[in-house]
């Protein structure tokens, strides 16, 4: 069956899609995006996710292409047409097709909509074998990381890195020493003193949507946390280190820059924070 993607008002077969060529996110990266992990055929935290998406338009002042309950229709087809089950739907809004100019396109301009989806694995069960390493790398992106645009560059090139090296995540740190986030990821240690810790919301990171969903586990159970900095010191002593994303789930870095982290094992804190949240995923 061929892959089918909707583009613009239709749905096409992904080998026939396409977009002008002076569309403003080719030309500009000037859109967002969201990425839903979809579990059973249901989309997981969707409205965190549908909620970060018109936050971040509202951020870049571009309307969306169409209504909340009309996405939410697309979204359900595509993933019927595309028969995905288990696996990724990607949403994807630019402001649209004009004339290449930097300043904003005439008012009335429509904007450009495409959703595609693809099937994925379930979250495993091991999380021995969902155990990965890390690298440390200076955060080289914008000063609005808060907006989850499609503007990826830097992500891009940190993600090669790590690659490179031979591992999963990159975990980025500012001028100040301080970690920000990962390339792909929210970053959660737990460190010397045992504290659980993740950096607080600000324009230097994205407000995960995983992050979103364990912090209201957490809280719900009396579970304390600091969102507040935490030094690339502070990471690299800690004794557990996780991250978190709609395709990471949670996720132990087991190794930082080539050194194990505590025992080189998940930790006991990253074990019961994934089964909680892999039971969250199949009640939902």
């Amino acid at each position: 069956m061929a892959a089918i993607a909707y583009v613009n008002g239709g749905y096409r077969a992904m080998r026939e899609a396409a977009v002008n060529i002076e569309d403003r996110g080719y030309q500009f990266g000037d859109g967002i995006y969201e990425v839903i992990y979809v579990h059973r055929g249901k989309p997981i935290d969707a409205a965190l996710h549908f909620s970060r998406l018109n936050r971040s338009l509202a951020e870049i002042e571009l309307s969306p292409a169409i209504t909340a309950g009309a996405l939410n229709v697309v979204v359900r087809e595509v993933l019927r047409r595309n028969r995905v089950e288990t696996g990724l739907v990607y949403i994807q809004v630019t402001r649209g097709v004009a004339r290449r100019d930097h300043g904003f396109p005439p008012a009335g301009t429509r904007p450009s909509l495409i959703v595609t989806a693809r099937h994925r694995p379930a979250p495993p069960h091991d999380i021995t074998a969902w155990s990965a390493s890390a690298i440390c790398l200076p955060d080289e992106r914008w000063s609005r990381c808060d907006i989850k645009s499609i503007n990826l560059l830097p992500n891009v090139l940190a993600r090669q890195k790590a690659r490179l090296s031979g591992a999963y995540e990159a975990i980025l740190y500012d001028a100040g020493q301080n970690v920000t986030e990962g390339a792909a990821s929210s970053v959660w240690i737990i460190d010397r003193g045992g504290s659980l810790i993740t950096r607080q919301l600000d324009r230097q990171v994205l407000p995960g949507c995983t992050r979103a969903a364990l912090i209201c586990m957490l809280e719900s159970r009396q579970i304390r946390l600091t969102e507040a900095p935490f030094t690339l010191d502070a990471l690299r002593s800690a004794r557990e280190i996780f991250i978190t994303s709609a395709s990471s789930f949670i996720k132990p870095i087991t190794r930082l820059d080539g050194a194990p982290v505590g025992d080189g094992k998940p930790g006991p804190v990253a074990t019961q924070f994934f089964d909680l949240y892999r039971r969250h995923i199949e009640s939902t």
